[in-house]
């Protein structure tokens, strides 16, 4: 299917990266592979200590005096499974099927986020018959955990003033600014203590979910959230242990998946399970149909001793799970519709000793970036926990006078007989840092149509990447 309705080898190689692991942290296979391909083509490259991938090709004719465009995207993808699905991402390829015009992958992430970048790249560095300016296709390690790779750039090895940013999810929508952004993880010590009952394993899942910065403002349910209001209003009325709780995959994806497994006294066993049913279906009944795919399980097992939490580390845990800010926290005053800041907890983990959780934190106004990060700490500090903050981002903001962004426009109008939307985003891109470390670059952030990125429900356009890709190629013509 994808021969027949392929353009320019686009599908041909979104296919081929899909075959090659390269979940943030294992860059090499996929780094390589790009480095294959420019010896293949004959194309000028370097690869640099973090495995970024910078890859070269001169000006057509007549084209020698323009400004040289860059195309980015990064390499790597956000590796997340549906429940029960086991899939080894550092070994195993993903599975490709085709549902009308969506692209997806069985039981996995697709990584069109950003696969398509590399697509593109790769298709438009190895056809001979475009006219273009300097071409260079800059592809980052590590965006998903940190954009690593970008903070990494040596900003000497890229002469293009132009740059198309290929990490957006709508056609027909440029981007021109989008928010900064940093990492925090909140350590709470943990006491445990002997107690003897059956243990109760309660299983939250089966939510929406969603990228944590361009879905944050659709308030999809957090699954950990969740399972904390369950907890605590269960201990409001009777008598429990918590042995564990976990939650989330991705500290920038907002989980759908929840676990508790707690001690709970044998002969109100039956009662605990027939009490969290019935706050279950009062939240599915808050929910309406925000979470139509939401579900609880509940399994026992034989009554032993088991090293629980005490009462007083199970009291600070709830209460960070009813205190620690999620979600939206502020819109901007200058963009209606828009996010300004949100923190995310995508991530919970407890072991013997502690309860770690994970959070991604974005603002387009660095000040209140900070001050959601000295929030948190100070929040953990009290009940006598730690936070450190880390992998942080700048915004990238707006440009007033950009002769990329009149260009685009001119030639969108074109293309598509309309005009595009000029959007501002909430969600981190690498255009922020590039921006800093080249102050004169002109960027715009376009891509094909993409859902659920960062979920197993993952989908890509097969129309509209092609749609896409032949207006790059006007695009670059036209600059």
């Amino acid at each position: 299917m994808f021969e027949t309705m392929d353009y320019k080898n686009v599908l041909h190689y979104f296919y081929e990266i899909s075959q090659i692991p390269r979940g943030s942290g294992f860059n090499d296979k996929i780094s390589d592979y790009l480095v294959n391909f420019a010896k293949e083509q004959g194309l000028s490259y370097v690869q640099d200590a973090l495995k970024n991938v910078i890859i070269k090709k001169p000006a057509t004719l007549g084209y020698e005096g323009h400004t040289g465009v860059v195309i980015q995207g990064h390499m790597d993808m956000v590796c997340v499974t549906e429940e029960g699905v086991s899939h080894n991402f550092k070994e195993e390829p993903l599975s490709l099927f085709v549902d009308g015009d969506m692209l997806g992958a069985k039981g996995t992430t697709l990584g069109g986020d950003d696969g398509i970048a590399l697509a593109y790249g790769m298709a438009l560095l190895a056809d001979n018959t475009i006219p273009h300016p300097a071409l260079e296709v800059v592809v980052t390690t590590d965006e998903e955990t940190g954009m690593y790779g970008a903070k990494g750039l040596d900003p000497s090895q890229i002469s293009g003033r132009f740059m198309i940013n290929v990490d957006s999810e709508d056609e027909g929508v440029v981007l021109v600014s989008c928010a900064g952004g940093l990492r925090a993880a909140a350590t709470l010590p943990l006491e445990r203590t002997a107690k003897k009952g059956s243990m109760l394993t309660v299983k939250l899942f089966g939510l929406t979910g969603g990228h944590s910065g361009a879905e944050i403002h659709k308030y999809r349910t957090n699954a950990i959230y969740l399972m904390g209001r369950l907890l605590f209003e269960l201990k409001k009325e009777e008598e429990f242990a918590i042995l564990m709780m976990e939650g989330g995959e991705k500290d920038n994806a907002i989980p759908v998946l929840a676990q508790a497994e707690l001690v709970v006294p044998k002969e109100r066993e039956e009662y605990l399970c027939s009490r969290i049913q019935e706050f279950f279906g009062k939240y599915k009944k808050e929910l309406g149909n925000s979470e139509p795919g939401m579900n609880l399980t509940l399994s026992n097992s034989l009554e032993n001793s088991y090293f629980a939490l005490t009462e007083e580390s199970a009291r600070k845990f709830l209460f960070l799970l009813l205190q620690a800010p999620d979600g939206v926290q502020k819109m901007s005053h200058e963009i209606a519709g828009l996010v300004e800041s949100s923190l995310n907890l995508g991530i919970l983990h407890m072991n013997e000793t502690e309860a770690v959780f994970h959070f991604s934190v974005r603002s387009s106004v660095g000040t209140y970036k900070y001050f959601l990060r000295d929030k948190l700490k100070e929040l953990f500090v009290f009940v006598g926990g730690h936070c450190v903050a880390d992998s942080d981002y700048p915004a990238w903001e707006y440009r007033k006078d950009s002769v990329l962004r009149e260009k685009f426009t001119k030639v969108f109008r074109q293309f598509y007989d309309g005009e595009p939307k000029v959007q501002a985003i909430h969600a981190g891109l690498e255009c922020g840092l590039i921006c800093e470390k080249i102050p004169d670059m002109d960027i715009i952030s376009i891509g094909p149509d993409m859902r659920d990125i960062h979920t197993p429900k993952e989908r890509l356009s097969l129309s509209s990447s092609l749609r896409v890709y032949k207006f790059l190629e006007q695009l670059l013509a036209a600059l």
